[in-house]
């Protein structure tokens, strides 16, 4: 029964994490990012998979890559710069954020 019970708990946050990766993805298409990435191929910008790939040892890469969002930068991924917001002004700090930590976690 126990194993039941631990099988059904695993499948319940496996559901849970999807949905939660669905809702960043669509923060992310709601606020404009997929205009010039996508998840696994380099659009303009580079696919989210790479992001995740070249940043997976960096325990401070969440904060610096929220924060290259959100001002901009330039050089990071070739000589296309990255607009302060990705372009649009209206998207939150914090959805940058969510969308940044949830870019992290890709394979």
């Amino acid at each position: 029964m126990k194993a039941i019970l631990g099988i059904a708990a695993a499948a319940a946050l496996l559901v849970a994490g999807q949905a939660a990766a669905d809702d960043q993805l669509a923060l992310a298409q709601k606020s404009g990012c997929m205009a010039c990435h996508q998840v696994a191929v380099k659009v303009v910008g580079p696919a989210y998979k790479d992001v995740a790939k070249k940043y997976a040892a960096d325990k401070g890469a969440a904060d610096r890559l929220t924060k290259h969002v959100i001002a901009g930068s330039k050089d990071v991924w070739g000589p296309v710069p990255m607009p302060p917001k990705g372009g649009n002004a209206a998207v939150k700090d914090e959805d940058i954020k969510k969308i940044v930590t949830w870019i992290l976690t890709l394979k």
